[in-house]
């Protein structure tokens, strides 16, 4: 929809905003308001709003009345500071940074030292006493602005740079001098004119517009344009733009910039984190260039500082009521706060914060929901290293974001990308990870970085994807150029070496490590109690976050499982019953060749002969079923996979035959199998011969597979359990086919019940996974129980593609340009597939209003597909196994945020 421009305000001073305001303007500006209300110290400056971002990027032109309403915010910023922008004697420097609704970090672009010129450098330097200082400014200021506004190659400057600290016989740009810096401004103002044609830009006003412009570009950046599809970031939200009155903390010793955490994003502990960095300015601490020290040194190094910090670190978690990130300044001694954000954390810090807020007043259990997800679960769920193992450790380095991650080495991005697509797994290894190298971040198991700390662009990243992650890793000497690692004591890690980061401890060992199951595994198995004392405070903070999550969902949540063993794990897990057995798992291994002696019957006695056969296998399999799930429902889908995919390959069978004609060797029972393969053969055989087709068509089989649930049932209800069969009927696409079937079951059934003098209550119901099916749910609830959404089969025939096969052909090219934000198989399609489900429940129970209603896709324990799921009114969701906790959890944040729970059902 075109964005208006009438009467629209698209400029706010600081003191005009707030927090709330993160739709209009971005969350860095809208946390900078929120800082300025709360009388925290805040360099002066305005926000331009994402809305003249939408009509820059609607029209290619910002909006007619931003210039005069930025000329009149600038103005005021003039006034206030006594100083003009770029003015000669005394200029006013403004830096001009993004800041979306949602945190983007290192994606798009900010720009330091605005209003530096060759008229105000010596303004700048006389002001400040410091010559350096006003060099080393105007350098940064022509290095970014070339980069990011004008579209120069970085590589050049960087070599420019190296190649000035090679001269001078020194390792650090602060160990350059004034005499040298300039000398450097003079060269990179060199680099902008060779590669873009035009000199520095030296007018104050050109270069802030300029640089307004190049943020508003960087929203569709590719890098932002990827980080948005791997975050799930909608793509017409924009980005405001910040500009902010600059202070400095490259004015020597008593000045630097750092980055804090009000608890620990790695752990979720509470104490001092954070890096900071004297002499540096802006990028300096995150880009990873320097290594930092630790937080807590600023107490030694500038004790009034410090202790102002924690106070205000203490009033900004207590008003936020959560952890948070920030960014500050130094100037000669005075403190200013840059940023404040709700911080990015791993996933065990999430839960650990979420119940610490808790026991301290700040929030209440629905509202912890909201700060962990399901996502977060279930990379809790993954191993972790054996410490027992041993492995030869190359060195240790700042656990940055915590998981056990095993690849070969790689040094570049590309390679990350290029490898992990032929199915390797790979650790991308860099000196400091930059923005262009997201894609390669996303790629990869794992991350490593020789320099940085935790709030260093690698570590803060990772964390926010769930990557694994070690930085500053200082003792490796990482050669980028060269492809590979020196190691102290002379190992040389190659590229295509396997390594493996620990990214709970820091340690990085050669080799693939042993992994164990992650304690919180171990917790849901069972195996570990989370009321004991000794017991890990990241499982007693998982459990009470799945209390909360059972006793606030409305949603129950049962396992797709095909066997005992799997039922039990299920039930271990928290499943309250089996939404999906897949019959057709237990005709498999031994049994094919029943499943061929049924299919190549000629007659009707050697057709019931194979179902007899078959029979009380599938009996004893039901019975162990019910037994592991006793009490508990559990839903039986009848066969539904074409006959074809237990017979011999079409191709193979011919060949064998083939052979044995032309050695004239016996081969009736091929040949008979290769025509009974023909005559099955289907093009496209998941839209043929299966599920509730094959029922009716093959006379018996489903009328057996009946009868072993019935009298499986009978069973063990004579056994003293309580089983709960439901018998679900595949691939329904009129009424009439589930009237026909459910007629023959019943009977079935009866016959059981009066042999076995049990009443057995089996539930009859059919899964709702064609379009068809779905558009007459009315109809089709007149002869059904229940109805379970195979999501799998109904995303396939609404889209009308395989599975199978786009997601290896052209989905990556879909993902690439937009068209599918996520896989449709991964998470539910809300506008196609979705609509369908909500049509067919409301249909359904209109119909039938006790009509239970659940789904048996994969997208049952997907944590955006559950909330779906949740708003439909579904009565449960199934998924695998391993998958049960996560959507647990999700169930009850879905009903926490919607102010439902299990006390509404």
């Amino acid at each position: 929809m075109p964005v208006s421009e009438d009467r629209q305000k698209f400029v706010y001073d600081f003191t005009e905003g707030n927090k709330d305001l993160k739709d209009l303007l971005g969350g860095k500006g809208a946390n900078l308001a929120e800082m300025t209300n709360l009388g925290l110290p805040v360099p002066p400056g305005f926000t331009i709003t994402t809305e003249a971002c939408k009509v820059y990027l609607e029209r290619g032109t910002e909006p007619e009345s931003l210039r005069a309403e930025v000329s009149e915010h600038l103005a005021a910023l003039e006034e206030r500071m006594g100083k003009r922008l770029g003015q000669a004697d005394d200029p006013l420097l403004v830096s001009v940074r993004s800041g979306a609704k949602f945190s983007m970090p290192g994606m798009m672009d900010t720009v330091l030292n605005i209003g530096l010129s060759d008229a105000s450098v010596a303004g700048l330097a006389a002001q400040a006493g410091d010559e350096r200082f006003a060099w080393d400014s105007y350098r940064r200021l022509i290095q970014m602005f070339g980069k990011t506004v004008l579209g120069v190659d970085g590589e050049l400057f960087e070599e420019a740079l190296e190649a000035a600290k090679h001269a001078k016989g020194v390792t650090t740009d602060v160990e350059l001098d004034a005499a040298d810096l300039r000398g450097l401004v003079e060269e990179f103002k060199g680099i902008v004119a060779k590669e873009t044609g035009r000199d520095f830009p030296q007018e104050p006003r050109e270069q802030m517009d300029l640089a307004v412009r190049a943020v508003f570009d960087s929203w569709n950046g590719d890098r932002a344009k990827l980080y948005r599809r791997q975050e799930r970031i909608p793509g017409d939200l924009g980005t405001a733009v910040n500009v902010c009155s600059m202070v400095f903390g490259n004015l020597g010793p008593d000045s630097g910039t750092g980055v804090a955490f009000t608890r620990d994003p790695a752990s979720g502990h509470q104490g001092v984190y954070g890096d900071y960095l004297q002499n540096a300015q802006g990028e300096d601490v995150v880009a990873g260039i320097r290594n930092t020290v630790p937080l807590a040194e600023l107490e030694r190094l500038d004790k009034a500082s410090y202790d102002q910090l924690m106070q205000i670190m203490e009033t900004l978690e207590t008003h936020y009521k959560d952890l948070c990130d920030i960014e500050f300044t130094i100037e000669r001694g005075k403190l200013w706060m840059l940023q404040t954000r709700v911080g990015k954390r791993t996933a065990g810090a999430a839960f650990r914060i979420a119940t610490q807020l808790v026991d301290q007043g700040l929030i209440d259990e629905a509202e912890a929901l909201q700060r962990v997800t399901g996502g977060q679960l279930a990379q809790l769920m993954f191993p972790r290293f054996d410490e027992k193992a041993e492995a030869e450790l190359l060195g240790r380095g700042i656990a940055a974001s915590p998981g056990a991650a095993v690849g070969r080495a790689v040094f570049d991005s590309y390679t990350a990308v290029k490898w992990s697509r032929s199915g390797e797994k790979v650790i991308l290894i860099r000196r400091e990870t930059n923005p262009d190298d997201l894609d390669g971040m996303i790629a990869a198991e794992g991350i490593l970085t020789s320099r940085g700390g935790k709030t260093s662009h690698a570590a803060v990243v990772a964390r926010g994807m769930g990557k694994t992650c070690v930085c500053g890793a200082e003792e490796l000497e990482v050669d980028t150029k060269q492809r590979r690692m020196t190691v102290p004591g002379g190992v040389v890690v190659q590229e295509g070496d396997v390594v493996s980061i620990d990214g709970s401890s820091g340690k990085v060992y050669l080799g693939e490590v042993p992994v164990v199951p992650s304690p919180v595994v171990e917790y849901f198995e069972g195996r570990v109690d989370p009321a004991a004392e000794d017991a890990d405070d990241l499982v007693k903070a998982v459990h009470r976050m799945m209390s909360y999550a059972d006793g606030t969902r409305r949603l129950e949540v049962r396992a797709n499982a095909d066997n005992a063993e799997d039922a039990a794990r299920a039930r271990r897990f928290g499943a309250r019953g089996i939404g999906l057995c897949r019959t057709e798992h237990m005709f498999l291994g031994e049994r094919r060749e029943l499943v061929e002696r049924l299919i190549l019957a000629d007659t009707d006695a050697e057709r019931d002969e194979a179902l007899g056969a078959l029979m009380p296998l599938q009996k004893a399999d039901f019975v162990e079923l019910f037994e592991a799930m006793d009490g508990l429902p559990v839903t039986v889908r009848l066969l539904d996979p074409p006959l074809h995919e237990f017979l011999p390959d079409i191709t193979d069978l011919s060949v064998r035959v083939a052979l044995a004609e032309a050695r004239q060797e016996p081969h009736e029972n091929e040949l008979r199998l290769l025509q009974a393969v023909h005559k099955l053969h289907e093009q496209n055989p998941m839209l043929g011969l299966r599920g509730v087709r094959l029922g009716l068509v093959i006379p018996g089989l489903f009328a057996m597979q009946v009868r072993a649930i019935a009298e499986a049932a009978a069973e063990r209800r004579t056994a003293g359990g309580d089983p709960r069969a439901e018998v679900m009927i595949p691939l329904v696409g009129t009424v009439q086919e589930l009237e026909i079937v459910r007629e023959e079951a019943e009977k079935v059934i009866a016959e059981v019940e009066r042999a076995t003098g049990t009443e057995l209550r089996l539930a009859l119901g059919t899964m709702i996974e064609l379009p068809r099916a779905a558009l007459t749910a009315g109809q089709i609830a007149e002869a059904a129980e229940f109805f379970s959404f195979g999501t799998n089969d109904l995303t396939q025939t609404v889209w009308g593609f395989s599975r199978d096969d786009v997601e290896a052909s052209f989905f990556t090219a879909y993902l690439e340009k937009g068209i599918f934000g996520v896989s449709p198989f991964e998470t539910i399609d809300k506008d196609g597939v979705g609509s369908l489900v909500r049509a067919a429940a409301e249909a359904g129970r209109a119909t039938r209003p006790d009509l239970k209603l659940g789904v048996c896709g994969e997208h049952g324990g997907d944590p955006e597909s559950v909330h779906f799921f949740h708003h439909v009114g579904l009565d449960y969701v199934s998924c695998s196994p391993f998958r049960v906790p996560v959507a647990r959890l999700e169930a009850g944040r879905a009903a926490a945020l919607n102010g439902t729970s299990s006390d509404s059902r």
